[in-house]
């Protein structure tokens, strides 16, 4: 079992670094992002600082805030393919 949770926290850093990344792209604070997404800011930084494990629908919610795709929010590649 140990792998898994190697993965898993693989795919929590992978999500903190492209909430933020996206974020930056899209010139949005924080606190703009919890606007348009709805949820509240010290949650956003909580995703970014790998604190949260977070809900399919609340992946839904910042791929769409964010102008991207869940997938994208998801892998490395994601970012790297979207700055061409």
């Amino acid at each position: 079992m140990p792998d898994a949770d190697i993965c898993f926290m693989d795919i929590k850093e992978i999500l903190a670094e492209n909430v933020r990344s996206y974020r930056n792209i899209n010139n949005l604070s924080q606190e703009q992002l919890a606007e348009i997404s709805g949820l509240h800011r010290t949650y956003i930084g909580s995703v970014e600082r790998k604190e949260r494990n977070v809900t399919l629908s609340t992946l839904i919610i910042l791929a769409k805030a964010l102008n991207t795709s869940v997938p994208k929010l998801l892998t490395r590649q994601g970012l790297k393919n979207e700055q061409g």
